[in-house]
């Protein structure tokens, strides 16, 4: 009930405050929903004011569309050098010559290096990678990776030599003159133990075996299961492709480093950059400018960004570098790239008794920031999604390939865990002989269950599973499914349809900052500990302040990505930034409005008690004097009180919160072709409270398209010797809007309780669905014709080749 009442407060914008707060008074009895929690979203979702909560355009987008953006490539320093990175074309080998003596020489060529210069130089050339426990205690295989290649090469791309010069194509004339020979050794490209060692640290290849579970017991459910179910997955590496490539620029002043780059934060970088100078803290500044696209391969810390800094230290010169695509290509981190067992054990009532997934992914050929966590740590936080699953068992191996390395890539291990999951229980419902959707209801987490403790040792705050599937059901017209799929067969058409019901985890630093500056012209800075990659954060974040404080959204200045300004933050992903600093901003307008109050008691001779405050201004009783805060704030800088004019506070998320949603899935297939298309396309969520509803669904629809994209069209391919054979748009498929469908979205929510917001991140959730919503559509419009194993990506080829595989066979 209590949720109920809630989601319904943002639409009675007519009703009566006091029958609101009579609702909410009997509300507050339940221990799920605290007092203040239902205070806030009273008075900030539409019972005071009607102005919250509101679909607000983007103000950012003026200066996007206009030109007027300030990327890396855009503000680098008028006469900076140029840097093009010298990269191994050869995937596994020793190195037997290097010499980079006739580039040195080459017109216009400032600097070059390589391995040996840096350790020279006494950098520490070691970029961390993350490395974790295995199921037996010991520590995983965590070789070196250093910034150039030193004696092997270790895949297709990797960074040898660095060269400097006056101009960008003086640069890359000058690398066509390095001498660069290679003793080749067999490529390592599967998941399996032995062939070739990457590292000598993981002769047999295999990073880690991990575990997480109860082994035993999972077993002995499985044995005595009146049915199991089991289906291998296969999830396709893909290539993040942002739309603005990875660039940075560093300059030297003899003291002080700078790096700008286009990543999600800056305080990672710039504490890799100490470390590896040496430098004291203070004397490296790291900024982040507008960035293009970022989807999680942009948070770690690359090659590049060490080489350019030092680059710029040995010269005394700014220098910049862009990355091409196909450069991107081959460097950037992938994602995915994983396969796995899947097995369910259900009893005679279709309840499941325990699941149980062996998975083998590709790590690429080092570890990677978070490499070792996504498919581990990452991937168990939803393994038994939202299904009342007491006995589960992950079991994950890692292997080093001579592969560009694998990491976060948006979703960061949920997207993978619930599309092993949901393809499963798809396959589930047709051993079983039950409705898809009655399977799941059969195993939701009932909203009594909340607060619910998973297998995982996750605790899920609070859910309401059915109620949003079957809103989702009554959105997508599953009812009119059969009359739909019967009228495309009369035209040899063949339609499928497919559901996932994902869950996913906020991820994180639970911390944050805020600082907010009242300036003499009457504006206002707020600076954040975030970094936007596009989803808005200026529009949602002036606004949110606006809200709160009654200060016009277009007096408002967003500061973010600059080290020096702000001095610790959590950059931007696992779907942190709104929560976690709308989270900071609301504690920091609690000190400003106490201040502020203590400020004016002294100004009214009034007690601090009397003054009140209603987000536009301040009161108190008898008094005529009703000031907003800016006239506040204008009134100390008169009286001096510059203490009043800058406040600062950060607070720290009580728990994670748990966005959910059901996504359905129509596909068509043309079975002279293969050719498959995505018909229709409904999404209903659970974000629980909305800051900006329209921001929510443009994030939802570009992770659906990142779905969909991997699903029908986009795969990484090498061939045995290493080399990518899919580093270019000609050869590497991205979704156009024609092979995208109108995505409906509908919001269906039950507010957290693990934030005073009642918030739940949006920013992954489109593509933790999409993958399992697609493929069940697809295996379904493929089942009735024999095929039973279909996996990503479903290309015109492939579905051709399955149904003709099919067709051969039962002739």
């Amino acid at each position: 009930m209590g949720s109920e009442v809630i989601s319904q407060v943002g639409a009675c914008r007519t009703q009566a405050w006091c029958d609101v707060m009579c609702r909410l008074d009997r509300l507050g009895r339940d221990a799920r929903f605290r007092r203040e929690n239902l205070l806030y979203i009273s008075g900030s979702f539409g019972v005071e004011k009607f102005g919250k909560s509101q679909s607000v355009t983007r103000v950012e987008d003026v200066r996007f569309l206009t030109g007027q953006g300030r990327y890396v490539d855009d503000i680098a320093p008028k006469g900076a050098l140029h840097a093009y990175v010298f990269r191994s074309s050869v995937a596994h080998g020793v190195i037997s010559e290097l010499d980079v003596s006739e580039a040195a020489a080459a017109p216009g060529v400032h600097l070059v290096f390589t391995c040996a210069d840096l350790e020279a130089a006494g950098v520490d050339i070691a970029i961390s990678g993350a490395a974790i426990k295995n199921r037996d205690g010991t520590n995983a295989a965590a070789p070196m990776r250093p910034m150039l290649a030193r004696d092997r090469v270790r895949f297709v791309g990797e960074p040898v030599a660095m060269i400097v010069a006056q101009t960008y194509e003086q640069a890359r004339d000058a690398a066509e003159l390095i001498i660069f020979d290679v003793d080749e050794l067999p490529a390592k490209m599967d998941t399996a133990r032995g062939g070739e060692a990457v590292h000598a640290e993981a002769a047999d290849n295999c990073a880690f075996d991990w575990g997480m579970g109860d082994e035993a017991a999972t077993e002995a459910a499985f044995k005595a299961a009146a049915r199991t179910v089991a289906l291998d997955v296969s999830d396709n590496r893909i290539i993040v492709n942002s739309i603005e490539p990875r660039g940075c620029y560093a300059e030297w002043d003899g003291t002080r480093l700078h790096l700008a780059n286009n990543g999600q934060g800056v305080w990672v970088h710039k504490n890799n950059l100490v470390k590896a100078f040496g430098l004291e803290d203070e004397n490296v500044r790291v900024t982040n400018p507008d960035t293009g696209g970022a989807f999680g391969m942009k948070s770690m810390s690359y090659h590049e960004y060490f080489l350019i800094s030092h680059a710029a230290r040995v010269l005394g010169k700014p220098v910049r570098w862009m990355s091409e695509r196909t450069e991107a290509m081959l460097s950037d981190n992938g994602g995915r790239d994983l396969t796995s067992l899947a097995e369910l054990a259900f009893d005679a009532n279709n309840k499941i008794t325990a699941y149980r997934v062996t998975s083998k992914c590709n790590l690429g050929a080092y570890n990677s920031q978070f490499g070792q966590y996504i498919q581990t740590q990452l991937f168990s936080r939803v393994l038994a999604g939202v299904y009342d699953v007491k006995t589960t068992w992950l079991q994950v191996e890692g292997y080093y390939t001579n592969t560009v390395q694998v990491d976060a890539y948006r979703g960061a291990g949920r997207p993978e865990a619930i599309y092993v999951l949901e393809r499963i229980m798809d396959r589930a419902a047709r051993e079983l002989g039950i409705d898809p959707l009655e399977l799941r209801r059969i195993n939701f987490i009932k909203p009594e269950q909340f607060p619910y403790a998973a297998a995982t040792g996750e605790t899920y705050d609070v859910g309401d599973f059915n109620k949003v599937l079957t809103r989702g059901a009554q959105e997508a017209d599953v009812a009119g499914f059969a009359a739909r799929k019967a009228a495309d067969a009369k035209r040899g058409m063949l339609r499928g349809s497919g559901i996932c019901y994902y869950i996913e985890s906020i991820l994180g630093d639970p911390s944050e900052g805020a600082k907010v500056n009242f300036l003499e012209d009457g504006t206002v800075e707020i600076l954040v500990g975030t970094q936007s990659g596009g989803q808005g954060h200026e529009t949602v974040y002036a606004k949110f302040l606006s809200d709160q404080t009654g200060i016009p959204a277009d007096r408002i200045i967003v500061v973010q990505g600059d080290s020096d300004r702000i001095k610790t933050g959590g950059g931007t992903g696992g779907s942190r930034s709104v929560t976690t600093q709308t989270n900071a901003t609301l504690a920091t307008v609690a000190v400003i409005k106490d201040a502020f109050t203590a400020f004016l008691a002294e100004e009214m001779g009034v007690p601090a008690t009397e003054i009140s405050f209603d987000d536009e201004r301040f009161r108190a009783e008898g008094s005529n004097l009703t000031p907003t805060m800016l006239e506040v704030a204008d009134m100390a800088r008169e009286k001096g009180r510059d203490d009043l004019l800058s406040h600062h506070e950060r607070a720290t998320l009580e728990g994670r919160s748990f966005p959910n949603g059901v996504h359905f899935c129509e596909v068509l297939i043309d079975p002279e072709t293969g050719i498959v298309t995505t018909d229709r396309y409904t999404v209903v969520d659970d974000f629980g409270n909305l800051i900006n509803p329209l921001l929510a669904e443009g994030q939802v629809h570009g992770g659906v398209v990142q779905g969909i994209g991997q699903a029908l069209q986009e795969r990484v391919v090498y061939d045995e010797d290493g080399q990518l054979l899919t580093a270019s748009f000609m050869d590497y498929a991205m979704p156009r809007a024609q092979d995208v469908p109108f995505i409906a979205f509908t919001s269906e929510p039950v507010p957290s309780t693990a934030n005073i917001m009642g918030m739940k991140g949006c920013g992954e959730a489109g593509t933790v669905g999409a993958l399992a919503a697609v493929s069940n559509a697809v295996q379904d419009a493929l089942w009735d014709h024999g095929v039973r194993q279909a996996d990503m990506p479903f290309t015109p080829h492939k579905v051709w080749e399955l149904l003709q595989g099919e067709a051969i066979a039962a002739e």
